[in-house]
């Protein structure tokens, strides 16, 4: 046939008979990871002003270690799964050859000898060889073939194959030849015979790679991999900012994903800021302060180019100082209404003082423009301005030119609208997240993320709490004239699809109202319509709203201090946030005595506390002191 877009004949033919007709079957891989690495180096070398030579890294960096090792391996290449990350901390890997053999390891079959390999590295198990001759091919793997190549080396050493021989050993065991597999059994167990070898201990051995064969892989393509593993790594312990901007661009087009690592990027103390006019370009970069920003790429509505524009007037001319220093300088058709709409919508003329968002989509004067239609017509009548005195053979140096338009009045939005009209133009909440108010109340008393609730098996038949804004809703009506409904709920992890008939829906469908932030109590279980499907689902027990829970549920709190930070003024400082009227939390304490082992538990019969934003922010800056709400 031809292929497509080409002229080009192209036959096919079934890979596993490529070779038998005399050809060459190649894999080409296609790998994000090294246009990341591509862009972490440029990005170090523009805000650094240092060049990474990447493929020169010394393989024995103990920063890059320690990140393998703490099992903070978010974005790193092929190691950065849940498995994966609780055995590199078990492992703590401090040399190249523990992170290709965990690539190899890390995968059916062969997990189960991860543990040994571990305890064998820290010297909790006995390295134990078969044969004296097997320590030589073996040592770097604590005694276990992790391997293709451990094998073909093994079979030469032990029963004198040629390599042609030990190649087809290879072939054998991957393609789990069982024919081929036969006949090499018997040449491996006379060979090592020849060579005084115990027939009983060369049994055991094949046996074990026979075993081994139904994973066996290629060290080359597992070296390949760490040291990819490796690099970025490197990059993430020494240009952390740098190298998650790079992340972030390579994983723009996915919602989902570009949460996921600025989650990692919160974990990391990396801020990652909102899209600036000043700062930003098509993707994210990281500014003078280290701190990720934003592309303007990210706005929805705001094409290439739009950006683009922008971008090269800044670079030719300075940065903005004001929104009509934008307005005058940039190209109109380029940068068009609904291109400004979308950017101040995002915040990315927050940086000019003295004006909001909401004020550029205020009425003017005249009841009938907004303001962002006044600076238009401004810039427009701006351009036709200077290009009249460039037509002009001595200028008109009389004329003043327009008048700026005049900044309406509005009301400012609220938290939620500006955070709404974020997610709609960028697609996550940015400045903040509508949940932040309401950080100690989940902490509290979600047991679970969304995230980890998508995963239902992990959960069958267990009681679980969520917290969530509700982002969408849905009231309709069965075939059989019942009434349903569907709520989409949404945490820092991701969205939850909630979907209730019958009782169920009259008695909860009041919640189901988008902006409600919610905390939800149920069961994972199997449904119990139709019979016998065995689907999951989460079935709802009771619902209270987030701005409730601490007037609803919290009963009391419990301070552990100790008795050494107990002082006049620590005193003094109890004694304001307990002095109102208003509270309603029973307070206990337990007073510990280090130094002699001794606590004390007590509670105030006539204090109650409120626990609102300045008494949290008190406890969780008082170092020393614990706290539990209950």
């Amino acid at each position: 046939c031809t292929s497509k877009d080409t002229d080009y004949l192209v036959a096919q033919f079934d890979g596993s008979h490529i070779e038998s007709v005399g050809m060459l079957k190649m894999d080409f891989l296609g790998l994000k990871t090294l246009s990341i690495i591509n862009d972490a180096v440029e990005y170090i070398r523009k805000s650094k002003g240092v060049t990474i030579d990447i493929d020169n890294l010394p393989l024995d960096d103990e920063k890059t270690f320690e990140v393998f090792s703490r099992g903070e391996t978010t974005g790193l290449f092929q190691f950065e799964s849940p498995g994966m990350k609780r055995y590199l901390k078990d492992l703590k890997p401090n040399r190249f050859e523990d992170l290709i053999a965990m690539n190899a390891l890390y995968r059916p079959g062969p997990m189960d000898y991860i543990d040994s390999f571990v305890n064998r590295k820290h010297g909790r198990e006995r390295i134990v060889y078969d044969f004296p001759i097997m320590e030589e091919y073996l040592k770097d793997t604590y005694g276990i073939t992790v391997y293709q190549e451990q094998v073909m080396q093994l079979s030469r050493a032990m029963a004198g194959f040629t390599r042609g021989e030990a190649d087809t050993l290879r072939k054998a065991m991957g393609k789990k030849n069982r024919k081929m597999m036969d006949e090499m059994k018997e040449k491996f167990i006379t060979g090592c015979s020849n060579n005084g070898l115990d027939k009983a201990k060369v049994e055991k051995v094949w046996t074990d790679w026979e075993a081994f064969a139904q994973y066996a892989f290629n060290k080359s393509h597992s070296t390949c991999y760490a040291l990819v593993a490796y690099q970025t790594a490197y990059l993430k312990a020494h240009y952390p900012a740098e190298f998650m901007a790079a992340v972030l661009s390579r994983n723009s087009s996915d919602i989902k994903k570009i949460s996921f690592f600025m989650d990692e990027c919160r974990r990391m103390n990396i801020n990652v800021l909102g899209p600036d006019i000043n700062e930003s370009d098509l993707k994210f970069t990281v500014n003078k302060a280290g701190d990720i920003r934003f592309g303007l790429g990210a706005i929805k509505g705001l094409g290439e180019a739009a950006v683009k524009a922008v971008i090269e007037e800044r670079d030719q001319n300075g940065p903005f100082t004001s929104i009509f220093g934008f307005i005058e300088r940039v190209n109109l058709y380029a940068v068009n209404k609904k291109s400004i709409e979308a950017m101040a919508m995002a915040g990315a003329f927050d940086t000019f003082a003295n004006i909001r968002r909401e004020q550029y989509f205020a009425l003017t004067s005249d009841k009938e423009t907004n303001f962002i239609e006044a600076l238009i017509k401004y810039g427009n009548r701006m351009t036709m301005e200077k290009n009249s005195r460039q037509q002009s053979l001595f200028g008109d140096s009389t004329s003043f030119g327009p008048t700026l338009p005049v900044l309406p009045d509005a009301m400012e939005w609220t938290m939620l609208e500006k955070l709404n009209k974020e997610k709609d133009l960028i697609g996550i909440y940015l400045s903040a997240h509508p949940l932040d108010q309401y950080k100690l109340e989940i902490r509290t008393f979600a047991t679970v993320t969304l995230a980890q609730l998508n995963q239902m098996d992990d959960y069958k038949d267990k009681d679980v709490s969520i917290a969530g804004i509700v982002t969408g809703v849905h009231h309709g009506m069965t075939k059989t004239n019942k009434p349903w409904g569907w709520a989409s709920l949404e945490d820092y992890s991701d969205s939850f699809k909630i979907t209730l008939f019958g009782r169920d829906y009259l008695s909860y469908k009041n919640y189901f109202t988008v902006g409600y932030s919610l905390l939800i109590k149920g069961k994972v279980q199997e449904k119990q319509f139709p019979p016998d499907s065995h689907e999951l689902e989460f079935k709802i027990g009771s619902i209270h709203m987030l701005a409730e829970v601490k007037e609803e549920l919290v009963k009391s709190i419990s301070i552990k201090v100790p008795l050494q930070i107990i002082d006049e003024d620590f005193i003094a400082e109890m004694e304001q946030f307990t002095s109102g009227k208003n509270g309603k939390v029973l307070l206990r304490f337990t007073v510990v005595d280090p130094a002699e082992n001794i606590t004390l538990d007590m509670f105030s019969r006539n204090r109650r506390v409120v626990l609102n934003d300045d008494f949290m922010h008190f406890l969780d800056n008082t170092e020393q002191i614990d706290y539990r709400i209950n």
